[in-house]
């Protein structure tokens, strides 16, 4: 398959979720909106990955804009799309939902449930039914009206529009050096980096197991 990256800066690619691809045979082209203007629509399937920037920050960020609407044409088309984070939310923006600070950074690995929806989902199914989800940011979205929630945690996790769009908050593609520098001088950080690169120590390759089942599911959603 064609797939296409759509990034927002020069740490949050697709990392674990490129590793897969490579491997499975698939064609990655990455496109850094914020260089490169409105991505090209014509895909396979299409992965969003997060970013510093918000959902409402558009007078700083008017490429958002452009995000908004190809998201929107992509789930027009049934083109299949997986959203992680910032593409997450700017997906629930763009399809009617909102999107809004948490009130706290989230930071590390937070209890979090499929429900009954996401147990049988093609795609976060793969996930157990309890699990530690690898959070990193400081806004959250709603569920969008007509979509179907699929994991839950200390925010609303995963969802999936129609049977060809998801998007999660939390991260599935993520490395440890690249989550270690989003957060290395962050002010809003909840506990010391030291705390936080521990807890990677002992919980990021399990994490990262589910990561590339999650990449694979949702290829064969894809196809």
């Amino acid at each position: 398959m064609r797939v296409l990256a759509v990034t927002h800066g020069p740490l949050v690619g697709p990392e674990l979720f490129a590793d897969v691809l490579a491997e499975d045979g698939h064609e990655l082209q990455e496109w850094d909106i914020r260089l490169q203007g409105a991505p090209p629509r014509e895909f396979d399937a299409v992965l969003v990955f997060g970013g510093d920037q918000n959902v409402g920050d558009e007078i700083q960020h008017p490429w958002l804009r452009d995000e908004y609407e190809a998201l929107r044409h992509w789930v027009r088309e049934g083109t299949p799309l997986f959203g992680v984070c910032l593409g997450a939310q700017t997906l629930a923006h763009a399809l009617g939902a909102p999107v809004a600070p948490v009130g706290a950074t989230l930071a590390g690995f937070y209890d979090s449930e499929l429900t009954d929806d996401g147990v049988t989902d093609p795609v976060l199914g793969v996930l157990p039914r309890r699990f530690e989800a690898l959070n990193a940011n400081a806004y959250r979205f709603e569920i969008p009206e007509g979509a179907t929630e699929l994991a839950r945690g200390p925010v609303p996790q995963g969802f999936r529009v129609n049977d060809s769009a998801w998007g999660v908050q939390f991260h599935p593609e993520v490395r440890r050096h690249q989550l270690l520098e989003w957060f290395r001088d962050e002010p809003t950080l909840p506990r010391p980096l030291e705390e936080l690169a521990a807890e990677l120590d002992e919980k990021l390759a399990a994490w990262q197991d589910h990561g590339r089942r999650l990449c694979r599911a949702f290829l064969a959603a894809a196809t």
